[in-house]
């Protein structure tokens, strides 16, 4: 047996010590590919408008907000937001430049825009959240469940042991030190009190998919697993038909997403 290195060591003893599973971080080959496949997502993206796009649900024109994920910006989910738009959605971005995490005012900032848009469209709000715009999402529903329709996270680590090693976890650590965070670290894994959607995968090649799941949730919370890689989550087909299929769902009567006939193709079996 290979011999652990003393990083990995010291990591262990860290999760030992606070009683979190130690989750090593994705393979090196995922990660050394994440680039390429999300490059393949977009071309599939493409291909993709004429057939499978075209079966997604309208939607009832209710508010929807879309958060990017961890140093991206409204920019990124851009196309994203544009197809939710055609299919009958108030769809806005999170309003605040790159995402650089929970720093001086962006929770704030947050909780100010979802009271504007609860206000201005006389309802709740969807929240759909790329990575780490999904932790946020998640904790807005959190603190304001009436003002929030329902999430919908997109390979957010929001799960017990969801520290790893990873390079993104290390330039997140390194601008957002652990002590000075303003979420309450205890209650991340625990689905918020309404609808809850986490779409993971297990080409994941940024964040270890088994933190991406909600494996303790309520009644009115699901995981979906969908092939692709972790960047190219905003520009996935198959991601966007599953939002918009649970963005239709109507206020008050959730239900599952349901695998049958040629959905078996895009969405595998959830099996942690």
């Amino acid at each position: 047996m290979a011999r652990a290195s003393l990083e990995q060591l010291h990591q262990q003893a860290q999760f030992a010590m606070t009683e979190e599973p130690y989750i090593p971080p994705p393979s090196m080959l995922l990660a050394l590919t994440e680039a390429h496949r999300a490059v393949a997502e977009i071309i599939t993206l493409n291909i993709s408008r004429k057939r499978l796009l075209r079966m997604a649900p309208s939607g009832d024109g209710h508010p929807v907000m879309v958060l990017p994920g961890f140093m991206g910006g409204d920019g990124y989910n851009g196309a994203m937001r544009r197809f939710l738009a055609r299919l009958n959605y108030a769809v806005h971005g999170w309003g605040m430049g790159r995402n650089l995490g929970p720093r001086d005012g962006v929770l704030e900032g947050l909780q100010e825009r979802i009271h504007y848009l609860y206000e201005r469209y006389e309802g709740p709000v969807s929240l759909v959240g790329h990575s780490l715009g999904g932790i946020f999402a998640r904790e807005l529903a959190r603190e304001f469940p009436d003002k929030v329709r329902q999430v919908i996270s997109l390979g957010s680590p929001f799960g017990e042991g969801r520290m790893t090693a990873s390079i993104p976890a290390r330039l997140f650590t390194a601008l957002n030190p652990p002590e000075d965070l303003p979420i309450d670290q205890d209650l991340l894994h625990h689905a918020p009190p309404v609808p809850t959607t986490a779409i993971y995968s297990k080409g994941d090649g940024i964040v270890n998919w088994k933190t991406t799941l909600q494996q303790d949730g309520h009644a009115h919370s699901q995981s979906v697993q969908v092939r692709g890689s972790h960047c190219g989550m905003t520009l996935n087909p198959s991601i966007w038909f599953l939002v918009a299929e649970r963005l239709a769902v109507p206020e008050g009567q959730w239900q599952p997403f349901e695998r049958h006939s040629w959905r078996n193709l895009f969405y595998p079996a959830s099996h942690p």
